[in-house]
This record gives structure tokens, C-alpha cells and sequence, in this order.
């Protein structure tokens, strides 16, 4: 941590400077990487999947690895898994790096929480990235929905069709493929505070990580307060606002437009993307932006030259207004939704 970051702002967690993984003559030497309450370690920054076109995302996983990118974040409903293992295959191939150089991540989808359809999920994930085994595996969202073939199942009238699968039954089911060897840790995703607790009094293995909405518009710092109380790292999706998902809305805050974002970016002479990653980071939170671009890769990776002076931290921290632009409201009446009460 630099030393001009103020204290409330301290990494939670402490670097690992370098890996065992990881030659320290690779690019990839500038990204710290984080320690799991396993034992495991893990690079603090990452090439998020979600929303990449599979025509597109196998160039851009073999660009950000050539860029130094060691985490490549994915998920079955992205549903480009197999492009993405084609783009990690090709990198392989080549002799960029080896297996045990990457840090890949995937995703048990809300139609497969039936503890049984467990396995299956995580080897169909396997299959299609062309892997034996995930570095971290994560429960995508607590609440189930209809199994079937539809990612995104619906009743007759159109509403939402419900699962019943209780979240800590499939996390016992997680803690099974973990010690099958299937993947290297375990963990979960969009879990507010009581949804944690549930599964921490009732498990055998705790979650290393809890992936979360997290930017400058939404720092949920209770929910972090309460996971770094509880050793579990902090995952960061969105962190640039996601102003490209399919609903977003012409007259909703843009992230990347606030005029603070647009002073510090002349006064740093980094882009604001650049100003927003490298706060995520400095607060010691793995971050995952996506892009398919290859300057975009480039720029969102150019984050390790320069720190922010601790009065710019505080006037950052000014700008949450507990803005979420990932709800997921077409499941807001599920028993099992973590933000539809009151909650956090």
C-alpha cells in the first residue's frame, strides 16, 4: 500500500508480492496477488468475461494474457466458456505461459443449485474451457431457479420461474467437488451479509471470496466491513459502472462520466477507468474489468505506475450513492433475493 492511501483505505488483506506460479521474469509480476483463508493465492486483478461476444472473447483472453492478465474471470450463463478455453488453449500452445500460471474462475449457474447437478456444472465448465480443474469456483447468485434447459426460465405468464434449492445445501455440494479436486477453492457471489452468516454456521470449508457489485457509486462498505472481519477477500465486479449492459438506462448515473472522475483523470494523466481501478485495488479488493478491445485490455492493465494521494481517496469515497446497476430484478420476489429487502 502507498503510503499517501489513507488509513480507512488500507488494503484488507495483506499482498503476496509474487507467486511461486509465476516466473518472476513473466509481465504479470506487476500485479500483486491476495491470500485466501485456504491458503491459496490469487492475482488482485482480472480479465472479467461477462457480456463478451464468443466471436470476440478468444482474441481478447489471448490479448490480455500476452498483456500480463494471469485471472480470467467466467461463468456458464456468459456462455462462452468454450471460446474463452480456446483463447487460454492457444496461449498454452504457444508456450506464453503454462497451467499453472493461470487463475481461472467459473460460475455455478441459478438452474443448477440441486446438489447432485453440482459435479455436473463444474465438469461441463471444465469441458468447455478445456481444463481439469478451476482455481475458483463460486455459487453465481443464493437463489435457485427452475431446473430445465433455459438459463433463464419462465412461467406461463412470464414472470420468473423459482427453484427451491436452499443455498447451503449447494454449498455443501461445493465443499464436495472441492475435495474432489475439481477446483482449487471455493466461494460466492452476490451474498449479502445474513445470506454469509447462513452459510458460515453451516459449513465445513469457508467461502475464500463474496464477488459483489463494487465501484465508487456503490462501495458497500458494511457488507466489506463484515467480510474482511470474517477473512473472506473481497471480489469486485463492475467496477467501471458496466454502462454496456443490455438494460441499462439513457438516464441513469454513468460512472465513468463524473466530474470528479474527469478532474483527477487530467490530474493523474490516467484515463478515468485507470483513476477507478487503481482505487479498487489500493483497497485491496480483487478487480475484474471486461473488455474485448485491445487498448482497453492494455489501458485497464496500465494501473501500477501511479497511487492516489489519500485527499483524493476521501473525495472518491464522497460519490457513493449506493447505486446498483446489477439488481437482477426479474427474481426481486424470490425468497432467496439479496437485495430486495432491506439488506446488505
Amino acid at each position: 500500500m502507498h503510503k499517501r492511501l489513507l488509513a480507512p483505505y488500507r488494503p484488507i488483506l495483506s499482498f503476496v508480492r509474487s507467486c511461486r506460479r509465476c516466473p518472476t521474469s513473466c509481465r504479470s509480476r506487476r500485479v500483486p496477488f491476495v491470500q485466501f483463508n485456504d491458503g491459496e493465492t490469487f492475482p488482485i486483478f482480472g480479465l472479467g468475461t461477462w457480456k463478451s461476444k464468443p466471436d470476440q472473447v478468444c482474441r481478447a483472453v489471448q490479448e490480455a494474457i500476452d498483456v500480463g492478465y494471469r485471472h480470467i474471470d467466467c461463468a456458464a450463463v456468459y456462455e462462452n466458456e468454450r471460446e474463452v478455453g480456446a483463447g487460454i488453449k492457444a496461449k498454452l500452445d504457444d508456450g506464453t505461459v503454462k497451467r499453472e500460471e493461470l487463475y481461472i474462475t467459473s460460475k455455478l449457474w441459478n438452474t443448477m443449485h440441486r446438489p447432485e447437478k453440482v459435479e455436473k456444472a463444474i465438469k461441463g465448465s471444465l469441458e468447455k474451457l478445456g481444463l481439469e480443474y478451476l482455481d475458483l469456483y463460486l455459487i453465481h447468485w443464493p437463489f435457485a431457479l427452475k431446473e430445465g434447459c433455459e438459463l433463464f426460465p419462465v412461467n406461463e405468464d412470464g414472470s420468473t420461474a423459482y427453484g427451491d434449492i436452499n443455498f447451503v445445501d449447494t454449498w455443501k455440494a461445493m465443499e464436495e467437488v472441492h475435495k474432489n479436486c475439481l477446483t482449487k477453492s471455493i466461494g460466492i457471489s452476490n451474498f449479502n451479509k445474513r445470506q454469509t452468516e447462513c452459510i458460515l454456521e453451516n459449513c465445513s470449508i469457508k467461502p475464500v471470496t463474496n464477488q459483489i457489485e463494487l465501484h465508487a457509486y456503490l462501495n458497500q462498505k458494511k457488507l466489506v466491513e463484515f467480510l474482511t472481519g470474517h477473512d473472506i477477500i473481497v471480489t469486485a465486479y463492475s467496477p467501471l459502472g458496466s454502462a454496456d449492459r443490455p438494460w441499462a438506462k439513457p438516464d441513469e448515473p454513468r460512472l465513468l462520466m463524473d466530474p470528479l472522475l474527469q478532474k483527477l483523470s487530467k490530474k493523474y494523466q490516467k484515463t478515468p477507468a485507470q483513476i477507478l481501478l487503481r482505487l479498487s485495488v489500493e483497497c485491496g479488493y480483487i478487480t475484474i474489468p471486461k473488455s474485448v478491445t485491445k487498448s482497453r485490455i492494455e489501458e485497464n492493465f496500465s494501473i501500477w505506475d501511479f497511487s492516489l494521494y489519500r485527499t483524493d481517496v476521501e473525495l472518491l469515497d464522497g460519490l457513493n450513492r449506493d447505486y446498483r446497476y446489477c439488481a437482477y430484478p426479474d427474481a426481486c420476489t424470490h425468497k432467496d433475493h439479496p437485495f430486495a429487502k432491506d439488506e446488505y
